[in-house]
């Protein structure tokens, strides 16, 4: 009996169980978009049963991903499981972007607001949490990623350097942001970005496919089937759990809001920092599991691939969206301070970036962009609860161009002591580059 209860296939069937709640509901009321809260579901029970089969889901994933390593390159197995994971914080920003396109004066901004929401708090809690928990579960598992060093939070997670294309790749697309305000996001971002993430793939797709890393449970399990039907069972398994990922998100996001407001936190604030951590959170579970595994490099290649297609896929779809509403084509407007959004958001990207350029986060530096992101979502939810607009506008852009200052120095800074660094990190994606082109025309 205990060794039927530690199978694997136990494990899989209690995680299918915790999506079941969900898939009643979702059945019940009529499909995708039927399940709203205050109408058929009240807020704590929507966050309870979405957010259950959210975690339930994000386990299947990263199995799938996982067992998937044995057939793909690793690297591309990590971006399918990293869009995957952020799907929905497409659906929502695509949402937005379609009202806008249809008229709606409020919701490119929102749209805005939300995309810069997302990818702040996918560096400020994701990267930073990840690098802390990293070195937090090494004093209790073997994870050679984390190296243990003299001196005040100097404790060190070490990156693999594979992951050099997804880091220049992220720069290039940094470096473009800075320039996105002027104008609206428009067909050029569109075509810069998009083609941005097309170029990362090809070169992914054509790397190697490395001997996969010793796993235990089901990811060890399923490798060891037959090669079609352990891709089917990939295959089923990145499907189910998108599917159960990209229905449930909204209508969890919606029960948080719904609890932020009943408590007073503004709808503004709800939109570009609660909906988007409720979007994110497939992801940042997908990556604890796979650090609790001492997979920490695994992890962190996860977050900085969802990062890299946030910030191309994500940015650069939105222009396509609103135009095929709008009915032609045309650049999403919005106000001064979702211009100065995007650009704090490119500077902590930029400072972030920085960072790894020497394929190492030590404790100090996550601790570092954790307090900024922090310090800074509480500095303008103070200013939203204490000012009237349009003052409370006004000093939250102040605010922002301060961060954005901040940021930028500390990465200016970083980057110049780490510039040999710089320079290994660019060599390396260009070997990398020629090395998966040239293997695939052999």
């Amino acid at each position: 009996m205990r060794s039927r209860l530690r199978h694997p296939l136990t494990a899989v069937a209690v995680t299918l169980l915790l999506t079941v709640p969900w898939l009643w509901f979702f059945v019940t009321y009529g499909g995708y978009g039927a399940v709203h809260v205050g109408e058929n579901i009240t807020a704590g029970m929507a966050v309870l049963v979405a957010g259950i089969a959210i975690l339930g889901a994000a386990f299947l994933l990263a199995w799938a991903a996982e067992t998937a390593e044995k057939d793909v390159p690793r690297a591309f197995a990590i971006a399918v499981l990293a869009v995957l994971a952020v799907a929905p914080e497409y659906a929502v920003d695509a949402l937005y972007a379609w009202q806008a396109g249809a008229g709606s004066a409020d919701a490119a901004n929102l749209a805005i607001a939300n995309m810069t929401g997302a990818n702040r708090i996918l560096i400020g809690l994701g990267w930073a949490g990840i690098a802390l928990f990293s070195i937090y579960r090494a004093g209790s598992s073997a994870d050679a990623a984390v190296e243990k060093r003299d001196g005040f939070l100097a404790d060190t997670v070490m990156l693999d350097r594979s992951i050099a294309v997804e880091i220049t790749f992220l720069l290039a697309a940094t470096a473009y942001a800075f320039v996105v305000p002027f104008g609206g996001i428009g067909p050029l971002d569109t075509l810069f970005l998009v083609g941005l993430y097309v170029c990362y793939l090809l070169i992914i797709v054509r790397g190697e496919v490395e001997e996969p890393e010793a796993h235990v449970g089901v990811p060890a399990y399923f490798q060891n089937y037959p090669r079609l039907p352990r891709i089917a069972l990939v295959l089923v398994g990145f499907v189910f759990s998108g599917a159960i990922i990209f229905t449930a998100v909204h209508p969890f996001a919606e029960g948080l809001e719904t609890l932020g407001l009943q408590y007073g936190v503004p709808e503004f604030f709800m939109i570009q920092w609660i909906a988007p951590l409720a979007s994110e959170s497939p992801e940042l579970v997908v990556v604890a599991y796979l650090v609790n595994k001492a997979r920490s490099t695994a992890g962190f290649n996860a977050l900085i691939s969802s990062k890299l297609n946030q910030w191309t896929l994500l940015v650069g779809t939105l222009a396509v969206v609103y135009s095929i509403s709008a009915g032609a084509v045309g650049a999403l407007p919005f106000d001064t301070k979702q211009a100065v959004e995007i650009w704090v958001t490119a500077a902590q990207s930029f400072f972030a970036i920085a960072i790894l350029t020497n394929f190492e986060i030590d404790a100090r530096e996550a601790v570092a962009l954790l307090a900024l992101f922090s310090t800074q979502v509480f500095a303008e939810f103070y200013v939203i609860r204490t000012y009237a607009e349009p003052v409370a506008t006004e000093i939250s852009i102040t605010i922002l161009y301060a961060y954005t200052a901040v940021y930028l120095v500390l990465g200016a800074v970083l980057f110049y002591l780490r510039r040999d660094s710089l320079q290994r990190l660019l060599r390396t994606t260009v070997r990398d580059a020629r090395g998966a082109f040239s293997s695939g025309e052999n």
